[in-house]
């Protein structure tokens, strides 16, 4: 059995997740962790969401359960998933980080903090948008200078990072494969007499609504036609199944930083 923590197994992903996690045969959920202002703080767990009791009590600190776990898996806010890597490093447990909307600076830190163990960073766990990863870059690589290159992700209005790490990581992918400097090509929207389209960029629009789990569709455009490549996420199950496929991946390996893509054994 590979025994599992959910930081943020309260939230809509994470507890998805830990649900999934005490259902499957090779896995055990052993510590839920949130925020010390949790309103459901020190209860159990799966009573707070209907399930009964679990013997397992919703906590604040890491550090009191983190002897208990083979690995530990984060959906939580950058700051927090920073404070908890540093613990993670420190015991040399396996992580699984699946949280959003960290700062390029925040990266270099995650870069450092993560050496010596294993681990992954991944800003969508579903197997589908992995593979569009991939389908992106070969498309751009394909289709040369030609085409312009347009990405729109859509997400439910109470997602709090704009654009999604899914379309920054689309856009990552497509802009090494081209060699060109993401930082100089992309923009964020348009707004004015903008003048036009500049050869070579790369534009992420981002779209929030009502209850949407996430779609991202990469527009590849140029004089007389349109290719374009879209994953649509009917539910977060799809995100959660891919982790729970991550953690099994994980088991038994060793310190080194790892992706969807090898998950996967996509090349």
């Amino acid at each position: 059995m590979i025994k599992v923590i959910v930081c943020g197994g309260c939230g809509k992903m994470g507890s998805k997740v830990a649900q999934l996690i005490c259902q499957d045969k090779e896995t055990e959920l052993t510590g839920i962790i949130e925020s010390s202002s949790h309103p459901d703080m020190g209860k159990d767990w799966g009573v707070t969401l209907g399930m009964g009791e679990t013997g397992i009590f919703i906590n604040d600190n890491l550090e009191d359960i983190i002897r208990n776990a083979d690995q530990i898996v984060e959906f939580t806010n950058p700051q927090v998933s920073l404070e908890h890597l540093k613990i993670i490093s420190k015991y040399k447990k396996p992580m699984i980080m699946g949280t959003t909307g960290f700062s390029s600076k925040e990266i270099e830190i995650i870069n450092q903090l993560a050496q010596g163990i294993p681990f992954l960073l991944s800003p969508n766990m579903s197997l589908g948008v992995n593979i569009l990863f991939k389908l992106a870059a070969e498309t751009a690589a394909a289709l040369g200078d030609n085409y312009d290159i347009e990405i729109v992700e859509t997400h439910h209005r109470f997602k709090k990072d704009a654009p999604s790490g899914t379309a920054k990581k689309l856009a990552q992918q497509i802009a090494k494969i081209k060699g060109i400097n993401l930082d100089e090509a992309v923009i964020y929207g348009r707004e004015g007499i903008v003048g036009e389209r500049k050869k070579g960029e790369i534009c992420i629009h981002s779209i929030r609504g009502g209850d949407i789990s996430g779609e991202h569709t990469v527009i590849f455009s140029t004089l007389g036609e349109r290719l374009e490549l879209t994953h649509k996420a009917h539910s977060r199950d799809t995100f959660a199944y891919g982790t729970i496929q991550a953690i099994k991946f994980m088991k038994d390996k060793p310190a080194g930083f790892y992706q969807m893509k090898d998950v996967l054994k996509i090349k």
